[in-house]
């Protein structure tokens, strides 16, 4: 899928958050108190990316898990708003996510913390 295509697929805040590296206002996010299982997607290319049962409430905001699924993702350091954050991407689309932050309370210590508009949820996986 070219550029292009993906834009014409994405809303505008779908397409600002994903490609342009935006964020969704805090608590806005339809998934944010998403309770039910499945396999969260990226909305762009469809890879999963998050189980369910990695997700907890951070109490942030954005929907946030303790770990990805082997592969899924991919690091980066993010040097925006003049703060060293760690970016998350799709492994296979590269469109931005989120960030990952090392205040996990899980076994992990991680908390990926995700733009619900970067995500589908599905249900039958």
């Amino acid at each position: 899928m070219n550029e292009e295509e993906i834009k014409n697929k994405l809303t505008p805040e779908e397409y600002s958050v994903l490609r342009e590296k935006g964020t969704e206002a805090p608590f806005s996010g339809k998934l944010l108190h998403e309770e039910r299982s499945g396999m969260y997607l990226c909305k762009v290319c469809g890879s999963p990316l998050f189980s369910s049962d990695a997700k907890f409430d951070s109490g942030t905001g954005w929907p946030s898990f303790d770990e990805a699924l082997p592969g899924a993702v991919k690091l980066q350091t993010d040097h925006e708003l003049g703060m060293s954050r760690t970016e998350i991407t799709c492994a296979k689309c590269g469109s931005h996510l989120g960030h990952v932050f090392d205040d996990g309370p899980t076994k992990t210590g991680k908390r990926y913390c995700l733009n619900s508009v970067c995500l589908d949820l599905d249900t039958e996986k």
